[in-house]
């Protein structure tokens, strides 16, 4: 199977001058398939959102490449390359209160894309918007409103509803739920899940709600430091973690019944994520992880399929369970 989405070896290095460099996304490869959900978590600072932004050119990518549909995408974006992508890949940005411009009404903000890039007179692109306000479960008569005269959860369909009204096949949602109240967020999670089958989307789901993107994701990719350091079918890796990393993070995840929470024994990740600009040899984690061999700090890991190495082949072998650590 052609992947939809297909990365090879890409960087992203922020140049902050003196020679000194982030090393922001640092060797990731990763295939994407169509009508696939695929869910990327890790720490802030792992690079998780600047690896969404390169994806779609809202960053030069500093070295290696990006397929969509076997089309190589360009190294440095222009404005006809945005527009040339604009029906093909979007984005749902984090913060629904600054990515909202305040002086457009709703529905202006929604129907901007469509005003640039269709052909559509005022009426259809009216029904257009009033059509996609009820998709996301807002009443057409909100298209007159402010941005200002929502809450946080409706301003993210607003914004869901500006990416989608594009019909693109791929989406990158940039922790859509983060700052939102958790009330808010299954409803908008939901809302996504619903409309990428409707719609037959792909998405990239960017959150640090391990529970959250286990529920909506078919893969979990979990990042540290720039580099992906485990992948595989969502439940595999949600319920059998096999980074220390992963564990970690996942056993971290805090648990629905305060009974249990209150309970259980501190699993906090020891120690601060190590500097992007003066990178560690080896492995990234040596420093904080619990099963530290000599060999993490000299040897950087591969990411190794764990079917080859002490799993019996899943039932689905376009989505081996991967990691890169020196246990396997």
């Amino acid at each position: 199977m052609t992947p939809l989405v297909e990365i090879k070896d890409l960087r992203k290095l922020f140049d902050l001058g003196q020679g000194q460099q982030v090393h922001a996304v640092d060797g990731v490869s990763l295939d994407i398939f169509e009508r696939e959900i695929v869910g990327l978590v890790g720490e802030s600072g792992s690079g998780k959102s600047t690896l969404g932004k390169t994806i779609l050119g809202l960053h030069n990518k500093t070295s290696g490449s990006i397929r969509f549909r076997d089309q190589m995408l360009p190294s440095i974006y222009r404005s006809s390359d945005f527009q040339a992508q604009a029906t093909k890949m979007q984005m749902i940005f984090q913060d629904p209160y600054s990515s909202l411009n305040p002086r457009m009404t709703v529905g202006e903000i929604i129907g901007e894309g469509l005003r640039m890039h269709s052909k559509l007179d005022k009426a259809a692109l009216q029904q257009k918007v009033h059509h996609w306000l009820s998709l996301v479960g807002l009443s057409p008569d909100h298209g007159g409103r402010y941005p200002h005269e929502f809450s946080g959860g409706q301003r993210q369909r607003i914004g869901i509803a500006r990416a989608l009204i594009m019909e693109p096949e791929f989406v990158v949602c940039d922790e859509p739920i983060s700052a939102l109240d958790v009330s808010v967020q299954a409803q908008v999670v939901n809302l996504l899940g619903r409309l990428s089958q409707e719609l037959g989307l792909t998405l990239l789901f960017i959150a640090h709600d391990l529970s959250m993107v286990r529920y909506v994701s078919h893969r979990m990719a979990v990042m540290y430091l720039g580099k992906l350091v485990e992948i595989g079918p969502a439940d595999q890796v949600y319920f059998s973690p096999k980074h220390p990393y992963s564990q970690t993070l996942i056993a971290s995840n805090p648990q629905a019944d305060p009974n249990i929470e209150r309970s259980r024994a501190s699993t906090t990740i020891q120690g601060e994520i190590p500097s992007p600009i003066n990178v560690p040899t080896g492995c990234r984690f040596a420093d904080r992880c619990p099963s530290v061999m000599p060999v993490c700090r000299s040897e950087e890991p591969a990411l190794i399929s764990l079917e080859q190495a002490l799993e019996p082949p899943g039932d689905d072998a376009s989505s081996p369970h991967q990691v890169a650590c020196h246990l396997y």
